[in-house]
């Protein structure tokens, strides 16, 4: 029992270790494409591997610790006006990270349990990433659908009388898309020698 905690320690500083470097070393876990919108992020692949890993209970806590790296990135190295926006508000730094950080541990044990691990890992990869930015596009049009023009200025040139969950899933899908895609190709790959690894331990 408590080799396996030890594991489990040693594997999860690892991994926040990972964590903040993608979150500090500049265009590791943010990678800047269009200067005035949000990086494509790696950290999601982290939170996914993870996750899929440990479980969603180490999931859900290892999504909080990254919530609370975004908050602190906000409010002390934001890249863009929109970042320091979205990711000032607590809410939108810690839901979206710590249901990301969940939901790939709930899926990865579903599908180990059917036997149908690889799929799991692409799925669980996939709904990371998708996670994270739903979640991200609904709670900012919920903190900023009184005063949209505030947020859309930076957006970029869209039409301000628009809703602005069109606005964001227009501006922000596109690296949501991509991130997801990557998290889903990557996640089994890295994930599926891991598991065999830990499994002979």
């Amino acid at each position: 029992m408590r080799r396996e905690e030890t594991k489990r320690m040693a594997i999860t500083a690892v991994f926040a270790a990972l964590l903040i470097i993608q979150t500090f070393v500049p265009n590791i876990g943010y990678i800047r494409v269009i200067p005035a919108l949000p990086a494509i992020t790696t950290i999601p692949l982290t939170i996914a591997v993870y996750g899929t890993l440990m479980g969603p209970k180490a999931g859900f806590i290892f999504g909080l610790f990254w919530g609370i790296t975004r908050l602190i990135v906000a409010y002390t190295q934001p890249g863009d006006m929109v970042s320091l926006m979205l990711f000032q508000n607590p809410v939108i730094s810690l839901v979206p990270s710590i249901l990301a950080g969940y939901f790939p541990g709930i899926i990865g044990r579903y599908f180990d349990q059917n036997k149908y691990d690889k799929v799991g890992y692409i799925v669980s990869g996939a709904a990371t990433s998708l996670t994270n930015t739903v979640m991200v596009i609904v709670l900012t049009s919920l903190f900023f659908m009184h005063d949209p023009a505030s947020l859309v200025q930076h957006l970029g040139n869209y039409n301000s009388s628009s809703p602005l969950i069109l606005i964001l899933i227009s501006a922000l899908g596109l690296n949501g898309l991509f991130e997801a895609a990557f998290t889903a190709i990557v996640t089994p790959i890295i994930v599926t020698p891991l598991k065999i690894v830990m499994k002979r331990r």
